[in-house]
């Protein structure tokens, strides 16, 4: 017999009764019952529930046995009665009779428990992940992310994607988020940096003529902490294909992520679904115009509507405030609230109002409650919509599909900050009414970015998203963007993948000609100077024949959030920072001796007395 166990703790069932079987495991729970003794034994893969009779060596050994030891058994595989059986284990149905037990390791009291997993501090949670790792909840989250990089990486292969791995110390990169650097030993005064994203080198790899590439590559940016990203390192699905259009790159993502949501939707008996088709492709315009958000929860059935026409004479409302608004230039943003003055009280209305003024800082959210009029039809006794004349009331309801017991907020402003307020506001509505679908994943395509941006602060056109795109039209479209109006116009082959909410990735087709590259740029205000200076190292390369190629990076962290159910990623990494970048179990960021700092050149600058 193996010197440790014949079978794991979550696999015996019936038709091993009778057996003489041996588990390790941890001492997950003890029990007393008039003298006999339960335990249940606990491995990676379940439980098992032990028997020890009055009698059985080392049964005062184990009795006393703090939880979280690690011990041996050796007995036999008993059935349950039927009243005993517990369906929610995978060996519910039988128990071991225990006939010895020996003692791996001994564990001293816990600094916090791992049976039923009560919230504790986060600073303890951290600095003994390896035992919050124990918890049943944390540990499937872990074995989850493992299986869905397996299902990630099996469903790439099988869509003709061939994977490489870029490397790790590169050089520092010019934009983007802060670069981790690591200073180098054999050339004084110089630095490595970790790659913020394999960008550069997934497209030299098509320049290379390797075509269709992925990778699970780690990226590094060194910036705050965020719900949905860790400060420091996270990881993504990196793609790049060759001779693709936009489309193309729809085509062969889709089945992976259709596929992957699909085989984990009934992850621990969740039995989520997803809809048929194609995932819709929305204009990045129309998002903002319906949703106020260009990663849009298509859950939420509420669609934002542009009443700025209806209140711009306010001799038709009575409302002087949003005329004003709009006679310098501003937006009023309609946001629907189905049924929520027949559900709710004003109180509801009240606290969206405080929520906006505290929340999102902004001067507010105007509300309108309706209900059925005296004399028939509907009407509203609340100040936005209370003096509207009748016939354009009537009109104004019509185009936004409401009656009597809907409610209506109200986000004016300057254009980005209404939209913004309303895009907010649509979400905290669908959720506080309950109108978010749930039990579905509802993925998006969000297309046509913009290829430029107003900089109010410099008073010019810059990049907008993502500079390396092309420009649809390609180089005739930017020759004849011949005024700010004309560039701000023009759109990008850009794009986003988005799942509930949750923007996965940007990507892009790719701009290969260093031609257009430079006409771009300079559009922006970059001279092909500055060009060269910074990114020449790809536009050399694309001198010497780059194919057409395109590509996309979801996050692994946020899928595997997505399919958790999950909203922190703490929750899904084996062994995260806090929210200070801190990683308090291994103690790092930590001072080096100055012996290694020699080594590499370094004297430490002073550093400032704190008050």
């Amino acid at each position: 017999m193996h010197a440790y166990r014949t079978h794991t703790c979550g696999e015996l069932t019936k038709s091993d009764v009778g057996a003489t079987v041996k588990l390790s495991g941890w001492l997950h729970r003890r029990r007393d019952h008039g003298g006999v003794m339960f335990i249940d034994l606990r491995d990676h893969y379940g439980l098992t529930q032990c028997v020890f009779n009055p009698g059985t060596p080392d049964f005062e050994t184990v009795e006393y046995l703090r939880a979280e030891s690690v011990l041996t058994i050796e007995g036999r595989v008993v059935a349950r009665d039927e009243a005993l059986v517990n369906a929610n284990l995978d060996t519910g149905a039988i128990e071991v009779v225990v006939d010895k037990a020996e003692i791996l390791s001994r564990a001293d009291e816990l600094p916090l428990p791992v049976f039923g997993e009560p919230d504790y501090p986060e600073d303890i949670r951290l600095r003994h992940r390896y035992l919050d790792l124990r918890r049943e909840t944390l540990h499937a989250n872990m074995k989850l992310r493992s299986d869905v990089i397996t299902s990630l990486r099996q469903r790439m292969v099988a869509q003709g994607f061939t994977e490489y791995q870029t490397p790790i110390l590169t050089a520092s990169s010019p934009e983007g988020a802060r670069d981790f650097l690591v200073p180098s030993r054999l050339h004084p005064g110089e630095f490595y940096a970790l790659p913020q994203a394999p960008q550069q080198f997934k497209q030299l790899l098509m320049v290379s003529g390797f075509d269709r590439y992925f990778q699970i590559a780690p990226c590094f940016r060194d910036e705050d902490a965020r719900a949905d990203r860790s400060p420091g390192e996270f990881y993504q699905l990196d793609i790049e294909m060759s001779f693709v259009e936009q489309e193309d790159v729809f085509s062969a993502i889709e089945p992976v992520m259709r596929g992957v949501f699909e085989e984990f939707a009934d992850w621990q008996d969740k039995g989520r679904t997803m809809p048929d088709g194609p995932f819709p492709r929305i204009p990045y315009a129309e998002a903002m115009e319906k949703y106020g958000s260009d990663k849009p929860d298509l859950r939420n059935p509420i669609e934002l509507a542009d009443v700025t026409d209806f209140f711009a004479d306010d001799s038709k409302t009575g409302f002087s405030i949003f005329a004003k608004i709009i006679g310098g230039g501003g937006k009023v943003i309609a946001i629907p609230a189905p049924k929520a003055a027949e559900q709710k009280s004003r109180k509801f209305f009240d606290d969206l109002d405080k929520w906006a003024k505290k929340e999102m800082q902004a001067p507010g959210l105007g509300y309108a409650r309706l209900k059925e009029a005296d004399g028939g039809g509907v009407d509203s006794q609340d100040p936005v919509l209370k003096n509207f004349d009748p016939d354009h009331l009537k009109a104004f309801l019509e185009k936004l599909g409401l009656g009597a017991g809907d409610g209506i907020f109200f986000s004016a402003g300057k254009h980005e900050a209404a939209y913004k307020l309303a895009g907010a506001a649509r979400t905290k509505v669908g959720e506080d009414l309950d109108l978010i679908e749930t039990g579905i994943f509802k993925f998006c395509w969000i297309v046509d970015f913009p290829m430029y941006e107003w900089d109010e602060d410099n008073k010019k056109i810059d990049f907008s998203h993502n500079p390396f795109s092309m420009p649809q039209g390609g180089m005739e479209a930017l020759e004849q963007a011949d005024t700010v109006e004309k560039q701000l116009a023009l759109k990008a082959f850009q794009y986003d993948i988005v799942c509930n909410g949750v923007e996965l990735s940007s990507g892009a087709i790719r701009n290969h000609r260093p031609d257009i590259m430079l006409t771009a740029f300079a559009l922006a205000g970059y001279g092909a100077d500055v060009v060269e200076e910074e990114f020449g190292g790809m536009l050399n390369a694309f001198r010497f024949g780059a194919p057409p190629h395109g590509g996309i990076a979801p996050g692994v962290d946020r899928i595997v959030m997505l399919l958790a159910e999950v909203d922190n990623l703490r929750d899904v990494t084996l062994f995260p920072m806090n929210q200070q970048a801190r990683d308090l179990m291994m103690q790092a960021p930590s001072p080096v001796d100055d012996k290694q700092l020699r080594e590499l050149h370094i004297r430490l600058a002073p550093q400032a007395k704190k008050d």
